[in-house]
């Protein structure tokens, strides 16, 4: 298969001074449950530098494309759920597409959250230039990273891009001893070789600020979206895993003494 190598990380927008900061946004889930702890506002935000092979929401990869929205308009929207984040132990999640493509944009938000005591997740694939990446950190109280492979070669096959930032971030992450969750898409025939799979466990293994993985089986539900935007989905005559490979995946994981979801 012949993968199309795109943006570098050092591209993506740099950090512009904060004060009535806009960006764009693909939709809002006003009451999430998968992508952090309690019950959470998610912002799904516009742009992505990765072009996926399973990618749920294509329609997100360019920036210029979804809705314009200030900090302030969001904010006074959040504010509308504390009581469920609050009794649930939730708070916002910014995921995309992906987030740090609007660095700026999402640490505005993440600062006004912390500001008014909501907790704070990002979900991201890691793939940006550290420079950028730290000031946001420093209003990020959980990182949910998406390492979409270990083995190099796999993971430009499956995104387009080279692994290497996103293990820059992964270390950094653990450095700085960010909360972090890992997630994990298994593919069958893609991401499920069993080296691939001990490798980033082995990997993940020595991370101390790992609180766990969050293995998520692939599925299909976003190929309508290819056809509809008119993109070739490469993955169509891809199977869902078997029970059996999730458990073996799962089994792998634990030997490394790691917390599977």
């Amino acid at each position: 298969m012949t993968v199309k190598t795109h943006q570098h990380p050092e591209t993506i927008q740099s950090i512009s001074p904060l004060s009535k900061v806009s960006g764009r946004i693909h939709s809002i889930e006003t009451c999430g449950t998968v992508d952090g702890p309690g019950i959470r506002f998610i912002i799904f935000t516009q742009g992505c530098c990765l072009r996926c092979l399973y990618c749920h929401n294509p329609d997100t990869r360019n920036r210029e494309d979804g809705v314009e929205i200030t900090v302030d308009e969001l904010i006074a929207d959040i504010q509308k759920y504390r009581s469920y984040m609050r009794f649930s132990g939730g708070g916002v999640t910014i995921s995309g597409g992906e987030p740090l493509v609007q660095p700026n944009f999402v640490q505005a938000i993440f600062q006004r959250c912390q500001e008014i005591k909501i907790h704070t997740a990002l979900d991201t694939s890691g793939f940006v230039n550290l420079t950028v990446a730290k000031p946001i950190l420093e209003f990020v109280d959980l990182v949910l990273l998406d390492i979409k492979s270990f083995d190099p070669l796999t993971y430009r096959q499956v995104t387009g891009t080279s692994i290497e930032p996103t293990l820059r971030f992964a270390h950094y992450l653990n450095e700085i001893k960010k909360p972090t969750w890992i997630r994990f898409v298994l593919v069958p025939n893609l991401t499920d070789d069993p080296d691939n799979v001990e490798g980033l466990a082995k990997f993940i293994s020595q991370l101390k600020n790992v609180e766990k993985v969050e293995l998520s089986p692939f599925h299909k539900l976003g190929e309508y979206k290819w056809e509809k935007l008119g993109y070739t989905y490469r993955l169509q005559d891809t199977p869902i895993p078997t029970s059996e490979q999730i458990n073996q995946v799962k089994d792998c994981f634990k030997r490394y003494g790691i917390s599977v979801q």
